[in-house]
């Protein structure tokens, strides 16, 4: 019987892989024969240092370490996968948001996948091959404007980027492909919500719930697990998908009411 997916010689890159769908994916790629470099601001103790580089890529030094690093210890990359994200925005709408809040989330949500690509896909255009998987949100269409307007905006703008980039790099045999996840059932999204429970006087399912309720509903029931996202990534990154470039891929649960 032949292997339906593996990655096997695939040299990639997988930013922020020490948690959640980062680590999941990281450990798969690994699991179906790619050579993996990672990296996030600390090393955990459960990836080895060869396969790790500790680094801030909010900062365009950060990005040169990485893109150093993935030059000489793999040789160069044949998958990029951009899991960086997140938001530390406060609550309280736009008029909350000053100038340094917005930079924050632009610094985390869009410029390291905008300089990473910098530094690593020329080579992969001078090679005529080449994967950019760019993790987006959901909240790009969905924004909740009580909380996440600064960070659905800059995942809105990656969108656009990698769009406009696949027009320019596939013809050369570079494909870039969006994945937007819904909400995923991290360590820290269910500590948020057994957060939101104890404020609620709930259980863990009722914090979910609030969570669900605040996107509009799940019509799945449940946010998706990080191996599911990782799996979806996976199958983007290998031969099985060679002609798919330039488009995103929803996992949510159904959560966007439109198709």
């Amino acid at each position: 019987m032949t292997d339906f997916l593996n990655l096997v010689g695939k040299r990639a890159l997988i930013t922020a892989g020490t948690k959640g769908a980062g680590a999941a994916t990281v450990s798969l790629f690994r699991e179906l024969g790619a050579r993996v470099l990672t990296t996030a601001r600390a090393r955990p103790d459960s990836l080895p240092e060869t396969m790790f580089v500790e680094a801030d890529l909010t900062t365009e030094e950060g990005c040169a370490t990485v893109a150093d690093a993935a030059r000489q210890r793999l040789g160069g990359v044949d998958v990029i996968v951009h899991m960086l994200g997140g938001s530390s925005a406060p609550g309280g709408g736009f008029s909350a948001l000053t100038d340094a809040e917005w930079q924050r989330e632009l610094s985390l949500n869009l410029f390291p996948a905008l300089r990473m690509d910098r530094h690593l896909v020329p080579d992969m255009v001078s090679r005529g091959s080449g994967v950019l998987i760019h993790v987006t949100s959901i909240q790009n269409v969905l924004p909740l404007p009580e909380s996440t307007t600064a960070y659905a905006a800059a995942k809105a703008a990656l969108s656009t980027y990698s769009k406009a980039l696949s027009k320019e790099v596939s013809p050369r045999g570079v494909r870039v492909v969006r994945v937007s996840p819904g909400w995923i059932a991290t360590d820290a999204s269910i500590h948020f919500a057994e957060r939101l429970a104890k404020g609620a006087g709930t259980d863990l399912e009722g914090g979910k719930k609030l969570i669900m309720d605040a996107l509009g509903g799940i019509p799945l029931g449940r946010p998706a697990e990080p191996a599911e996202v990782a799996d979806l990534i996976a199958f983007l990154a290998s031969e099985r998908a060679a002609s798919i470039t330039g488009t995103e891929y929803v996992i949510d649960g159904g959560t966007v009411p439109t198709a």
